[in-house]
């Protein structure tokens, strides 16, 4: 694997990029607990554009960013590819008007923020609307494949932001892919020039129509996951 992305930034969204962290650095509520420009381009913008290892998604025209947070990967995602539109999915209010606020100091026009929880918006208008979807926000993997199910297109992908890997996390979003309609693909090692050198790319298809039970009450996804995680051996 290369030690750098497949596609690099054109300067304009190098200088996009870094008007959002100057505002990052500048930011009174809590949105990130990374804020320094310089370790910030590394945790947050290096780590965000190791997603562009990802053919599928780099040529995804509707992705939906869930879990956004102070705009990562998503910002990152949309400064990178000016022909994808990428919409921000975010609950938490002060995160949201962050996010807005960096869109228009950076001027990215291909991005949108949504105030919504993602079983929300699955019932309305982001209903298998997406041809893929990111998450590095923090949760097992069969909750991340729940939760972007309903938004994706048959065929769509999820990419899921990980770190290290783990056997057990892995063996249950297997044992919930029929259920979920979510197959996984691939598992890309991102470390060389993600934010983390244990980061791990997760990529997992939508395999057929969305299952009728889905979503399920926001929330469920996180306290109760598909799939069952295997006992340990007994030493």
């Amino acid at each position: 694997m290369s030690s750098r992305p497949p596609v690099q930034l054109e300067p304009g969204a190098r200088e996009a990029l870094r008007k959002v962290l100057e505002l990052l650095a500048d930011e009174r509520a809590s949105v990130s607990s990374v804020t320094q420009p310089d370790q910030a381009w590394k945790v947050h913008v290096a780590d965000s554009l190791s997603g562009l290892e990802v053919e599928d998604l780099r040529n995804a025209p509707q992705i939906a960013d869930i879990g956004s947070g102070a705009g990562f990967p998503g910002l990152a995602l949309a400064a990178a590819l000016p022909g994808s539109h990428v919409d921000l999915i975010e609950s938490v209010g002060r995160k949201c008007d962050f996010m807005r606020r960096a869109l228009a100091k950076a001027a990215i026009a291909n991005a949108r923020v949504i105030e919504a929880r993602s079983e929300d918006l699955a019932r309305s208008e982001g209903r298998e609307a997406y041809d893929a979807v990111t998450a590095r926000a923090v949760g097992r993997l069969s909750t991340l494949a729940e939760l972007a199910s309903p938004l994706l297109r048959e065929g769509g992908v999820l990419v899921a932001w990980k770190g290290r890997r783990d056997p057990g996390e892995e063996a249950q979003m297997e044992d919930a892919a029929a259920e979920l309609a979510m197959l996984p693909l691939d598992v890309l090692h991102v470390g060389p020039f993600a934010g983390s050198r244990h980061r791990h790319l997760h990529v997992i298809r939508k395999a057929g129509p969305t299952p009728g039970n889905l979503p399920r009450r926001p929330g469920m996804a996180k306290k109760r996951p598909r799939g069952s995680v295997p006992t340990p051996p007994a030493e």
